[in-house]
């Protein structure tokens, strides 16, 4: 004898139909965890991404307060001619009386005049500096693609002795970005050149400033001069403002110090990006590589952002510059 089963109810069918979306889910949960930890198809990338759109849609917009305000910078349009400035002894006084002769009747010999020794003018000579020894020592790799400003401040204070080049020290750093963020600084929020001034500030390096400038000329001439002048790197915002990069060094056809029209014909770079590789601006060079004219031309542009405007840097070339000599130097 056969027993008919009952079809079954809405209860049931609902409860199946639960079962397989849990079962899918929970499928697509430790599918998709391992994509992300393999970064499969870029997954760890968009995971990443999409954990900081949350994060600020929790926290709310940049708040809008005032940071380190952007300098413009204009050199002096022509260069100053050289004028020696001679040095001159001391000229004696002609109403002063004589002193150490016994005899008032006595005539001593006049003192000479001196003659002026005028100041020999520099010579214009090919320069290349780089204060970084040992590039490599000081160079931190930024762990996520989109951590080259806090990359970029801890290679800075690890050359300055004020920091390692651990992965947890960049963690830390990229954690305390909401100290120092504002919405003028960047409309996205998190890192922008202010938060790096100040976040190098709060670790002992004091003294950075936002500069902006016309002239790609103009921005690397100004940091040769930092460089020498004060031991320390300069922080450059590459990529159009999208990237850091940190300088240590240049070569130009004159000493800066010496020649305002002094030209840089490149830099060395520490690019936190190495060794990754963009897809728009190519592969990255190892810590201390001389960029050229031609790769400072491609990738030193002007400041042009698509989050909106930015009225003190936008069609300027911005860098964060060192004002005080370097801690020990």
């Amino acid at each position: 004898m056969f027993t008919l089963s009952r079809p079954p109810t809405r209860r049931r069918r609902r409860g199946r139909l639960l079962r397989v979306v849990a079962f899918v889910a929970l499928a697509a949960g430790v599918l998709g965890s391992l994509a992300v930890a393999t970064d499969t198809f870029g997954a760890g990338h968009l995971f990443d991404r999409l954990v900081a759109k949350i994060d600020r849609l929790v926290s709310g917009p940049p708040p809008d307060r005032p940071g380190v305000a952007t300098i413009r910078v204009t050199p002096p349009p022509t260069e100053a001619p050289w004028t020696p400035e001679p040095t001159l002894a001391s000229t004696p006084d002609p109403d002063a009386t004589p002193t150490g002769s016994p005899d008032p009747e006595a005539t001593s010999a006049p003192t000479p005049v001196p003659t002026p020794t005028p100041t020999l003018k520099p010579k214009r000579v090919r320069v290349d500096v780089d204060i970084a020894k040992n590039p490599a020592k000081v160079f931190a790799h930024e762990l996520k693609d989109n951590w080259c400003a806090p990359a970029g401040v801890q290679i800075t204070l690890a050359f300055l002795g004020l920091a390692d080049t651990s992965h947890d020290f960049q963690r830390k750093l990229n954690s305390q970005v909401k100290d120092w963020e504002s919405y003028r600084d960047s409309h996205n929020g998190l890192w922008g050149p202010s938060a790096i001034a100040l976040a190098l500030d709060a670790y002992g390096a004091p003294g950075y400033e936002v500069r902006a400038y016309d002239t790609r000329a103009d921005a690397l001439r100004d940091a040769a001069v930092a460089i020498e002048t004060t031991r320390s790197p300069v922080l450059l915002l590459a990529w159009r403002g999208a990237h850091t990069w940190v300088m240590t060094g240049f070569r130009a056809d004159a000493d800066p110090l010496l020649f305002r029209n002094a030209k840089v014909s490149g830099a060395y770079i520490l690019d936190p990006w190495y060794p990754w590789r963009s897809s728009i601006w190519g592969q990255s060079d190892p810590p201390g590589t001389f960029q050229d004219s031609a790769e400072m031309v491609r990738n030193y542009l002007r400041w042009k952002r698509p989050e909106g405007r930015y009225p003190d840097r936008d069609g300027l070339f911005i860098s964060v510059v060192p004002t005080l000599m370097a801690p020990g130097g």
